[in-house]
């Protein structure tokens, strides 16, 4: 697959708190394979971004678990897993 753009860095916001991500991609065959492949990693750790898609990108948003106020060193390991994918 071809390298995603643009940077490949999270974003962190505060209100709410948050890690945000954009992808973009060549082809929409690319952001399928994409979303396959964070399909399963999603349901091995049973834990699920918010996210949008298009057909040449994808916008991923990552909230703290419901009993973390801030985003923390879960949500940055779960950045880097999805990270993987690419």
């Amino acid at each position: 697959m071809g390298n995603p753009s643009p940077d490949p860095v999270w974003s962190r916001r505060q209100r709410p708190p948050r890690l945000e991500r954009r992808l973009g991609f060549a082809d929409y065959p690319q952001v399928r394979d994409f979303l396959e492949r964070l399909e399963r990693l999603c349901e091995q750790r049973q834990r699920y971004p918010d996210l949008s898609f298009g057909r040449t990108y994808v916008n991923l948003t990552i909230y703290p678990n419901q009993d973390a106020a801030n985003v923390g060193s879960a949500e940055e390991e779960f950045a880097r897993d999805i990270d993987g994918l690419l």
